[in-house]
């Protein structure tokens, strides 16, 4: 792209949202999003289950675990709404004139991403680890479809977030394309010579010089001028 910076047209272009939505990135940013949604969503309705029918406490499906389930929930929520962020960062990114402003929200949507992989694999490893150890009761059969789906997509979500990262480090490395800076003083072939002064025509006048500088014609003894005798 003629221009472009991290990515991103000039700023101030205008944005087409059918070509926004169209974007791999979009896309990426839309199913980590509903895939947090599941996660936590499943783990809150169904992973909270009666230890016994004469029992009213809750409790985590996840091996009896609390942590596992509190850390399941939070991990989706920090993806949910760092999701929504970062997707009207990409809107409106290339509104953002300045370029150190673009590489700031590179690096930020880098840090983040690779940050959020890695939660999502402790988590994926967390749940599947305590739901290895649960022990089988009516309660637990009732929400084991919930947890099976928060361990599935915890997994899915590692490797959305990681392309997500990819993508980040891709507009990363692509920096900012220099033509922003070019003006009309400075050739487009950076061999190009620079133009020379301009020459005539190459054939000088006769008239140049009236007279030569010297002649072999000088008066031996010029006027008012005598020689002395010895």
């Amino acid at each position: 792209m003629e221009g472009a910076s991290f990515g991103a047209g000039r700023a101030g272009g205008a944005i087409d949202p059918v070509d926004f939505l169209k974007q791999p990135q979009t896309i990426l940013r839309v199913t980590t999003w509903i895939f947090s949604i599941v996660v936590f969503g499943s783990i809150v309705n169904e992973c909270y289950v009666n230890k016994d029918s004469q029992s009213s406490e809750l409790l985590c499906i996840f091996n009896e675990n609390e942590s596992a389930c509190s850390y399941g929930i939070a991990v989706g929520i920090i993806a949910f709404f760092g999701c929504i962020f970062f997707f009207v960062v990409d809107l409106y990114f290339q509104q953002i004139s300045s370029v150190k402003d673009r590489k700031r929200a590179v690096l930020l949507d880098l840090g983040f991403s690779g940050f959020l992989s890695f939660l999502w694999f402790v988590a994926f490893c967390f749940l599947a680890n305590q739901w290895q150890w649960t022990t089988m009761s009516k309660g637990v059969s009732q929400g084991a479809d919930a947890a099976r789906a928060a361990i599935t997509f915890s997994f899915f979500s590692i490797i959305v977030w990681v392309a997500l990262a990819v993508k980040a480090l891709q507009r990363y490395r692509l920096g900012t394309d220099m033509s922003l800076f070019a003006t009309d003083q400075f050739a487009t072939d950076p061999n190009a010579a620079y133009p020379g002064y301009p020459t005539g025509s190459g054939i000088e006048s006769t008239e140049t010089y009236q007279s030569p500088p010297f002649t072999e014609t000088l008066d031996a003894n010029p006027k008012g001028y005598q020689v002395p005798a010895y």
